[in-house]
């Protein structure tokens, strides 16, 4: 129902307002339309309120009221709490019926940073659109708190160990990771009253290792080996946590990412979520890349639950050997990549079970220039395992034809990465492209002058 005066009454008693000579211009706020109606006529003002109306000498009154013209329900900061008595008082009524509806203010925000986790928006990408005659959609999981894809395995890998008891309030976290889960686990932790232990391999950005620094975490870094030898930094990470068990005040868990399936779980209950809500339920594909197997497996789940038709892809490093297992059924591994927190040869307890439908093997030297276009072009600042993820995405888009919405991540900011993927003299010493604006920055300005 249409909401017309300013003034809404409920069982009001009469009210008379004197006016002396022409009636003046009377306006009413119409909410629906979002704009002033103009009643100059006393006796259908008196229709609208119930009750005889006349009007005062001193009424001096516009056509509409400048400030109520706004969004519908929404006032300004500055306006009056009661947004009518203000039009109301500056009309000149002698007197406000007893009732008058307030409209109210509503406050939004997170409480916290675990709120704050998920709900990213999908971006469109547009090259990879315009190349593909496709809807490519990346997941902007560099918005989290964490800056990462991984805050979201964080979350629920913790939540869990809470809620089974396994993780005492005031505990230890402990994980091998590349980086990102740990700096989800560290933040996640901080907000929790945990503490955290995370082991690295060596080899992993300086960015990412000052980031878990920053956060509190204790940092061990180890050499990076192969998963079978037994100071592999998963299979360490796995025998402190049992020592701190046993040790630390409040004991310890191991988070465990690989084979937690707390991990994908998180992405059945979120991320696959979203995608669905967001794109409508027309998603017609997702692809990215495996380090857990968590969000792959977690969304291709939560998709195929909603649409068996929706395909799934997997986009695989170089010296990964997953492409090779859903390709061929064997796992086999081929070259070398430099992008980080992704590449597995194994089938992780995340990967078990997972409908797999598409496989792509993506050298760096095709998902780089990708990566490069998407910060020029589109001012999208993105990690190696993004330029994997929308390489396998163009791929997908141009084998299932044009027309279809395919969604893939954006796992985190290029910055964590920046001593590498963006310095061209690393790229030059692994036979990788850069390009012209990177190698050369001129000054587009002239230089300081005193």
């Amino acid at each position: 129902m249409r909401l017309l005066a300013i003034l809404v009454l409920a069982a009001a008693p009469p009210l008379t307002i004197h006016a002396a000579d022409d009636p003046a211009r009377v306006g009413f706020i119409d909410n629906v339309e979002n704009e002033a109606k103009v009643v100059s006529d006393e006796s259908a003002i008196t229709a609208i309120i119930g009750t005889p109306v006349h009007l005062n000498d001193e009424l001096r009154t516009r056509q509409g009221c400048p400030r109520l013209k706004r969004r519908q329900n929404r006032p300004r900061r500055g306006d009056c709490g009661v947004a009518m008595s203000i039009c109301a008082g500056r009309w000149g009524f002698s007197r406000l019926p007893p009732r008058i509806e307030r409209m109210e203010m509503h406050v939004s925000y997170r409480n916290g940073i675990i709120e704050a986790i998920g709900n990213t928006p999908l971006i469109k990408l547009k090259r990879s659109s315009e190349e593909t005659g496709c809807t490519i959609l990346g997941k902007a999981e560099f918005m989290n708190p964490g800056q990462s894809v991984k805050d979201r395995a964080a979350l629920f890998i913790i939540r869990d160990a809470l809620e089974s008891g396994k993780l005492q309030p005031g505990g230890t976290v402990v994980e091998g990771t590349a980086g990102n889960t740990g700096i989800g686990l560290a933040l996640v932790g901080n907000a929790l009253g945990l503490k955290t232990v995370i082991v690295i391999p060596d080899t992993q950005s300086d960015e990412k290792k000052q980031m878990l620094r920053l956060a509190g975490a204790e940092l061990i870094e180890v050499p990076a080996v192969p998963y079978k030898d037994p100071n592999n930094y998963v299979k360490y990470s796995g025998r402190l946590a049992e020592q701190l068990a046993a040790t630390a005040p409040h004991g310890a868990v191991w988070a465990n990412q690989f084979d937690n399936v707390a991990n994908r779980q998180g992405h059945i209950e979120t991320t696959a979520v979203e995608i669905w809500e967001e794109t409508q339920g027309k998603v017609d594909g997702f692809v990215c890349a495996v380090g857990t197997g968590g969000t792959l497996a977690g969304v291709s789940m939560g998709l195929k639950a909603k649409n068996p038709d929706v395909i799934i892809g997997l986009a695989d490093p170089m010296g990964a050997s997953l492409y090779s297992y859903y390709k061929h059924g064997m796992l086999k591994s081929e070259g070398s990549s430099i992008t980080e927190g992704i590449g597995q040869g194994r089938i992780t307890a995340n990967l078990e079970g997972a409908e797999i439908d598409e496989a792509y093997q993506i050298p760096d030297a095709e998902a780089l220039p990708i990566l490069f276009n998407l910060l020029s072009e589109e001012g999208l600042c993105l990690g190696g395992s993004s330029a994997i993820n929308v390489a396998g995405a163009i791929r997908l888009a141009r084998d299932m034809g044009p027309g279809h919405s395919i969604v893939t991540v954006l796992c985190d900011y290029g910055t964590r990465y920046q001593s590498k993927l963006f310095n061209p003299k690393f790229l030059r010493e692994k036979g990788l492209p850069a390009p012209d604006w990177l190698n050369s920055r001129e000054p587009a300005v002239p230089a300081a002058f005193v």
